[in-house]
């Protein structure tokens, strides 16, 4: 396991610290984590299910849509075509979407903080439009998954509304509020959590799960997902991980509040290929 990071460590907390917009459990929302999920390969399409229930009990979606960096992310989730293979459209209105909502998260706290970091490592600029423009291109630049494929997919889709493949395997799909209104609409069925070795089952406060769960028909055997946290706070931490690597594939140990994660991010040219946060073990364990 890779040392610690203390750096993105302390940046990363202080953007934790910053995220007003995040929910809380128990308050914005409710979570049942139910049973322990079972084992399952990629490309399944039947596993036994471990939680009759969905993963959210409830979420204050009026305080979702009010708040304007949630309500524009909302929004962007219906622009993609799910499968791999079949070329993007992206409409007029589609890159009005995308400039609201990176004008929404550039904003915040959050984002302000992630600017100064990458300026002080002279990998950003210092023209809020030229980090903006920056920002398009990691994240819904399209791109081909597969040489010789048509544009078919963004890091933005990939990593916050999911993607399959050959309508078996599910890429991506590490956010919770897609979850939640997938979940919402019978599209998602939650399957139970995966239990780290030789840990307990986690709380309905924890904010970073593990989860398995089938989508359009094919099983995800683990994803891992940030919980109640705001899209800033996801873009933030990613795309900072992001402009400090050429690495094709990035892990940095971290720590933030009371999580210790593993943060990794696939690099797809000079855009994002998928982002998630791995659960190594919390500080209450």
């Amino acid at each position: 396991r890779k040392a610690l990071n203390h750096e993105l460590s302390e940046l990363f907390s202080e953007m934790w610290d910053a995220d007003v917009h995040r929910l809380r459990p128990g308050k914005d929302y409710t979570i049942e984590v139910q049973g322990k999920a079972g084992p399952a390969q990629p490309g399944d399409t039947a596993v036994q299910d471990y939680a009759v229930r969905h993963l959210f009990h409830n979420v204050n979606e009026e305080r979702l849509r009010s708040i304007k960096t949630f309500a524009t992310f909302i929004s962007l989730l219906d622009n993609y075509e799910a499968s791999t293979g079949i070329a993007e459209v992206v409409t007029p209105e589609e890159i009005v979407e995308n400039n609201c909502f990176l004008d929404a998260i550039l904003a915040t706290e959050v984002m302000r903080l992630a600017h100064d970091y990458l300026l002080k490592k002279n990998l950003a600029k210092p023209s809020l439009a030229d980090f903006k423009h920056q920002l398009y291109d990691i994240w819904f630049q399209l791109y081909a998954r597969k040489e010789g494929d048509r544009p078919d997919s963004c890091g933005f889709e990939h990593v916050f509304v999911g993607e399959t493949r050959h309508g078996k395997e599910i890429l991506g799909l590490h956010n919770w509020v897609q979850f939640y209104l997938q979940e919402k609409r019978n599209q998602i069925d939650y399957k139970g959590y995966v239990a780290r070795k030789n840990k307990t089952r986690p709380d309905k406060d924890d904010q970073v799960l593990s989860i398995q769960f089938s989508w359009k028909g094919s099983v995800k055997p683990v994803g891992s997902t940030f919980i109640g946290v705001s899209p800033e706070f996801e873009f933030a931490l990613y795309t900072v991980i992001f402009l400090l690597s050429e690495e094709r594939v990035t892990r940095e140990t971290v720590k933030i509040n009371e999580y210790e994660l593993q943060m990794v991010v696939w690099r797809h040219g000079h855009h994002i290929g998928t982002a998630y946060p791995v659960l190594l073990r919390t500080t209450s364990e």
